[in-house]
């Protein structure tokens, strides 16, 4: 079954449709859907290396986008949309936390989780609520999207044979650590913050 979705995948990402369909996952991310562009981001340039950049530069703007309406969403809808998809995730505690850290380094925290695999939503709305300098969070959101992006496309780019071989080799053990990764980074999160 994981062959079969690793292929879908990289069908998907081959698509003539798979560019926009990117940039809307990134947008949505940013303020309301689970799913990271990630998922989406490394098997397209896996199956198209040459447009890597183009594919990073699409989810960099459309995450900052998203990121955007989630700033407004918090800014402007708080009661109203923020707080039940806080609710919604569980994220009470952390997003208590994080808005008491945003008071003094807003810009920092924008920079540094828009690196990480902590949910964007929370910094793009908890950004809006706290009322973060607007142009503030856009610089530090292309900033640290377009790094995390960028990056993972470049490193694709340039290792990409060698990373798909490994990948398609060890389809069953990568899928495990990942996941491992994913729920380790999600309680040191939990647990640091």
């Amino acid at each position: 079954m994981l062959r079969r979705s690793y292929d879908w995948t990289m069908r998907l990402a081959a698509h003539r449709r798979a560019l926009p369909i990117l940039g809307l996952i990134a947008f949505i991310e940013s303020s309301f859907f689970p799913i990271p562009p990630d998922a989406m981001l490394v098997p397209m340039v896996l199956a198209k290396p040459k447009r890597a950049w183009l594919i990073a530069t699409v989810c960099t703007l459309g995450s900052v986008a998203g990121g955007v309406v989630g700033y407004l969403i918090g800014y402007y809808l708080f009661d109203v949309i923020a707080q039940p998809v806080i609710d919604l995730y569980n994220y009470e505690d952390i997003f208590d936390q994080v808005r008491e850290d945003f008071s003094e380094h807003g810009a920092l925290i924008v920079s540094f989780f828009g690196l990480t695999i902590f949910p964007y939503k929370i910094i793009t709305i908890t950004s809006g609520f706290i009322e973060l300098d607007l142009a503030t969070f856009i610089l530090a959101s292309i900033l640290s999207r377009g790094v995390r992006f960028f990056l993972v496309a470049g490193l694709l780019f340039y290792a990409g044979d060698s990373i798909r071989r490994l990948i398609e080799r060890r389809l069953g053990i990568l899928t495990t650590i990942l996941f491992g990764i994913v729920i380790l980074g999600l309680l040191a999160v939990r647990y640091i913050f």
